[in-house]
């Protein structure tokens, strides 16, 4: 044996070995990958092998001693990739892919905080390996022979590793059929291909998408728009038109969940302001509104609010086509009503990428960090209440009508907030993430009813159509234990499925205050506040109906093909009842379901010929003039602004 490991082969060994055991500790104790019957848990032994045989025999490829620095090399990498893994899904409760890599300028734009927030002491051990073999080899490197292993051993080796895969594929396939198929659905393919099978998987398929814009063509947006016309709602004559000419003024509740809403914390209101602004019937509460971000998170949000559109299935539009044609909001009003844009944001202008895409979105302001007093920093950017305060003589300068949007950045994870701005007690679940979410949620509150303060005191409110929108779950799945303590129940998926509600507030006239019960989510903004506004929205390519329209799709479609109506709630291969949370085994109900989930599915697919394809374009409706991104200058406040 002492022999043996202090060989070339022996070496070897000893590292797939310790890659092997680190990777699948890693499943059991940080993936939740739902592990159903003998077979998955057969596959979660042996799909490490695979990747770690053919990756690290490529070391072999290198003559004598340098084998085992090669080695090294390899198993640093497939060592940071399986922690990098381990960090994203910590918060995000998913994996990596190559998209959400090109977003790495948002580490250097205050994302770094919540990352070093993610570590955990004991993460050492995921290098603890490599520390091993560094000493092994140092000691034993002597020993080695100096020739390189004949070509025909090393083919042998990664041979065995490519055969080992194909096994390892043929028996996952046979426990879930067109695996490959379903490349929205991460958790699958690491569950049964492991994580660096995985990344390869996802470099092909990112080639082959990088390929759609260079193939497409003019006809493939004639499908999209016949997609569109026939799922079109007809606006509701009671509204449409009713704010015309109504100044827009759009706030983003950062990670705000509506379980918030009237939600008391040792007997005390969470959310005051809100919870008053629903109860007084100020504004009409879409109470089961659900975000349907992927990926993208906030940066999905956006899209999905301002163009209609879903995000990409792996990483963010924003990042990845920032360069895309759109046809969004801002663009749209001012073209056809004449409105002015402006984005308010206390963060750095290169975070998602926000300086170009919003070029391509036609704002015509975008006020950044350089716009405020950072001093008043903390987590990823400006405190809410300084923002909203500084925001308004920014606000108040601009040309009417406007359409603004506010970004807020207090409430998000991992809910950092200094000590005399808290006015609530953490809660006490012994989860940090959840016992601070409260907090800074209060701190959200209080920083919304000081700026509607403001408004009415401007003179704004009352000439302003207000939306408040929740963008994305605040807390992931791996804070289910903490939660349950918080809303009283167990999570299932059903139940986390419906913990996917965030806000939605519209204060517009004609609106009936209080709560609307309709089913809808972010894709359905734009539709409905075009409307609104007494603009055709059946002109434009976009994927939402109008939550005002007695012709409304009250169908929720998420991003991962699941959906959630007032009927049905549709996880995976899993259908329910929404009203009472019971598994549907009805064949008439299941054959309904399954026809939507062919619908949604097309929805899906469409919508990602537009993104990959760069589909709009070649789409110019009556009276549209292309955005032109070089008409639009962030980089620098100008004099008069600075005035």
């Amino acid at each position: 044996m002492k022999k043996l490991l202090a060989s070339r082969k022996g070496f070897f060994a000893l590292a797939v070995i310790f890659l092997w055991a680190k990777t699948y500790l890693t499943y059991q104790t940080e993936f939740k990958l739902d592990i159903t019957n003998a077979m998955q848990e057969f596959l979660l032994v042996i799909n490490p092998f695979s990747a770690s045989i053919v990756f690290l025999g490529l070391a072999f490829l290198a003559k004598g001693k340098r084998m085992g620095i090669w080695l090294l090399v390899i198993d640093f990498f497939m060592s940071f990739l399986l922690y990098a893994n381990v960090l994203y899904y910590r918060f995000f409760n998913d994996f990596i892919t190559l998209p959400t890599l090109k977003q790495t300028d948002n580490l250097s734009s205050g994302m770094g905080g919540s990352i070093f927030g993610l570590m955990e002491g004991f993460d050492f051990v995921y290098f603890l390996d490599i520390i091993l073999l560094i000493v092994l080899y140092v000691y034993t490197r002597k020993n080695w022979t100096t020739e390189r292993l004949a070509f025909r051993k090393t083919a042998m080796v990664i041979v065995s590793g490519i055969a080992l895969f194909a096994v390892n594929l043929g028996l996952a396939e046979v426990d879930r059929p067109q695996l490959l198929q379903r490349t929205f659905d991460r958790t699958y393919l690491v569950k049964y291909l492991g994580p660096y099978n995985y990344t390869i998987y996802d470099a092909v398929q990112n080639a082959k998408t990088s390929t759609q814009r260079v193939m497409a063509s003019p006809n493939d947006v004639t499908e999209v728009k016949e997609f569109v016309d026939k799922n079109y709602a007809e606006p509701n004559p009671e509204y449409f038109g009713k704010a015309e000419g109504m100044n827009i003024i759009k706030i983003h509740l950062e990670s705000f969940q509506s379980f918030l809403i009237n939600y008391k914390l040792n007997g005390e209101e969470v959310t005051p302001f809100l919870n008053s602004l629903v109860n007084d019937k100020e504004l009409t509460y879409f109470d089961n509104f659900f975000h349907q971000t992927e990926q993208g998170k906030t940066a999905d949000a956006e899209l999905l609010m301002d163009n209609s559109l879903y995000g990409l299935p792996q990483g963010s539009a924003f990042s990845v086509k920032g360069t895309n044609t759109y046809q969004a909001a801002t663009a749209i009003l001012n073209q056809e009503q004449g409105y002015t844009s402006a984005v308010f944001h206390g963060d750095e202008k290169t975070f998602w990428n926000r300086d170009e895409i919003y070029k391509q979105f036609g704002v015509d302001h975008f006020f950044d960090s350089t716009y405020y007093n950072m001093e008043n920093s903390i987590n990823y950017g400006l405190k809410d209440k300084p923002f909203f305060e500084e925001s308004m003589p920014m606000l108040e300068s601009l040309d009417q009508p406007f359409y603004a949007h506010m970004i807020t950045l207090t409430n998000h994870y991992p809910f950092t907030l200094d000590p005399e701005d808290a006015t609530i007690d953490k809660a006490t679940t012994g989860d940090s993430t959840v016992d601070n979410y409260f907090q800074t949620a209060r701190y959200l509150d209080e920083a919304l009813e000081q700026f509607f303060n403001d408004l009415k005191e401007s003179g704004m409110y009352d000439n302003s159509v207000i939306l408040l929108y929740g963008d994305h779950y605040g807390i992931s799945t791996n804070h289910n234990k903490a939660m349950e303590q918080i809303i009283g129940t167990e999570i299932t998926d059903y139940e986390n499925a419906q913990l996917q509600r965030v806000p939605l507030m519209i204060k517009a006239p004609g609106l009936k205050g209080g709560v609307n019960h309709t089913y809808g989510g972010e894709l359905d903004v734009l539709p409905t506040l075009e409307h609104l506004l007494g603009i055709d929205s059946s002109k434009y390519i976009q994927f939402g109906t109008d939550l005002l329209s007695e012709e409304h799709n009250g169908v929720v479609g998420l991003r991962n093909g699941d959906y959630i109506s007032k009927d049905y709630t549709v996880l995976g291969d899993d259908y329910y009842d929404t009203k009472t949370g019971e598994v549907i085994e009805d064949e008439d109900k299941i054959k309904e379901i399954e026809s939507e989930k062919d619908k949604l599915a097309e929805k899906l697919s469409l919508n990602d010929k537009i993104l990959y394809g760069d589909l709009l374009r070649f789409y110019d409706p009556e009276g549209w003039t292309p955005v032109n991104p070089s008409d639009y200058d962030y980089n620098h406040r100008s004099e008069e602004e600075d005035k």
